[in-house]
């Protein structure tokens, strides 16, 4: 029978022990990645700060490399569900949705800087890594792209066009808050330097 609160015929399913073992593993190389970054980071000590054994952590990730792919894949599906929702069914001026979109990139390199460097950094040497990687950036590029076309840019294939304007100011965007949060610098105030270019590459009110 349903549970009090439950719907009929619906039932919560809580996350498997598995599902909370990799989430630990996952968790623990995100801090270590934050805390004493890449070259520290071994096997060895995320299984640790895990709370598990090195065995244990072999029947979920077959290496460093794996764990860090998970971790990037995990890190950029948000992101892309951020950016997308900042311009869910197009109810939002073209003007607000490129803010909102700026701003939760902005927040995620906040929450994930070295999560998203790492993915910058890896992705020469990891290809599963750079396909997510590239595939995120697309489908920013796309996202922005329907706003741009809302905004009155043209939607055809032209180097002037919406698909190749936003494509540029999405990879400008990924190097700007990448270089701010390798440097040091201000994330907040790259945030509003990119919105300034956003707007005027749209020719948006501000």
């Amino acid at each position: 029978m349903p549970q009090p609160g439950e719907s009929k015929g619906r039932r919560r399913v809580a996350p498997s022990k598995g599902d909370l073992r990799e989430r630990a593993i996952l968790d623990a190389a995100e801090h270590q990645l934050a805390t004493g970054g890449l070259d520290h980071m071994t096997v060895e000590t995320i299984a640790t700060a895990a709370g598990i054994t090195r065995g244990a952590f072999y029947f979920y990730f077959g290496s460093k490399n794996d764990v860090l792919t998970a971790l990037v894949e995990r890190t950029v599906s948000t992101l892309r569900a951020e950016v997308d929702a900042a311009d869910a069914a197009g109810t939002s001026s073209p003007a607000e949705a490129v803010e909102q979109s700026v701003q939760q990139t902005a927040r995620m390199w906040h929450e994930h800087g070295s999560v998203m460097r790492a993915a910058v950094d890896l992705s020469p040497t990891i290809p599963a890594i750079e396909e997510q990687w590239r595939s995120t950036i697309s489908a920013i590029a796309d996202i922005t792209r329907r706003i741009a076309e809302r905004a009155g840019l043209p939607a055809g294939a032209g180097p002037t066009d919406a698909t190749a304007v936003t494509a540029a100011l999405v990879w400008m965007t990924e190097r700007c808050f990448y270089q701010a949060s390798r440097t040091g610098g201000s994330v907040d105030e790259t945030a509003a330097t990119l919105t300034h270019v956003w707007l005027t590459a749209l020719d948006l009110p501000r």
